[in-house]
């Protein structure tokens, strides 16, 4: 006859441990995102097409290699389209649906619930900058410059627009929110270095989009991954303002329902 320690099948009721709640969040993040096909469209295929087609057609004039030229551009883009348009859209129908209701009375806190999307926005773009680097190596691309300083404006990028995403989702209603991202997304592309350099556009013009995020992101990474630059330190310091203001904006205006 077996005995068993007292208390061994004695129920122990509790919230798991933090790290694994948030990990378990993020995972979950993950697969949801993946298995939206417009998600995966928008935050893998189209910046591939784009940095192939862009590479190999000549359709617009830039200055020295294209394909130096344009990859640092499509990753910037890459980078804005996971964690700005795709994590806008998602939570602002989140919190339309009360998912973001139901998910603040559970017991992972709400900075826990951000901390787990960031952290699935993190991988994503893990696998974005991959896939991409891998494209442009085939095309014959040759980066330069500091793999920290390259990490550094990837954070940068990916703080500012994910406290981009949540201060829209968390103040308008999914319509609105889901319009602004992609004209956001779209204003960007145009004028955010990725297809012109900004040399392109008039003095006054060029002065005021280099104070804005994607500008500052895509032509950081072309001065590290084209030029060599150790730390540009005017798109540095561009992308470490606007993450202070919007951190600061999103934490005091985001709703949860």
């Amino acid at each position: 006859m077996t005995t068993t320690a007292p208390g061994t099948f004695t129920p122990q009721p509790g919230r798991a441990p933090l790290t694994r709640m948030i990990t378990a969040q993020a995972a979950m993040e993950l697969r949801i995102t993946l298995r939206r096909g417009e998600s995966v469209l928008l935050t893998l295929i189209i910046p591939v097409l784009m940095l192939f087609g862009l590479a190999r057609v000549d359709v617009i004039d830039v200055p020295g290699s294209r394909i130096a030229f344009f990859t640092p551009g499509i990753l910037a883009l890459a980078i804005m389209s996971t964690a700005f348009t795709g994590q806008a859209i998602a939570t602002g129908f989140e919190r339309q649906y009360g998912v973001l209701k139901r998910l603040g009375a559970s017991p992972l806190p709400r900075w826990g619930l951000l901390t787990a999307k960031t952290a699935a926005v993190v991988v994503l773009e893990i696998g974005q900058i991959a896939v991409l680097s891998v494209v442009a190596l085939l095309l014959g691309w040759s980066p330069r410059g500091s793999f920290f300083t390259v990490v550094l404006l990837v954070l940068l990028g990916t703080t500012v627009f994910s406290a981009l995403a949540l201060l829209l989702a968390g103040t308008l209603r999914a319509e609105a929110t889901l319009a602004a991202a992609n004209l956001i997304w779209f204003v960007f592309l145009v004028s955010g270095g990725v297809l012109f350099p900004l040399s392109r556009f008039s003095p006054a013009v060029r002065d005021l989009l280099r104070w804005l995020p994607l500008p500052a992101l895509a032509d950081g990474m072309r001065a590290v991954l084209r030029d060599g630059a150790l730390l540009p330190r005017h798109d540095v310091a561009v992308l470490v303002v606007w993450a202070a203001v919007l951190v600061t904006a999103t934490a005091s205006t985001f709703r949860w329902e």
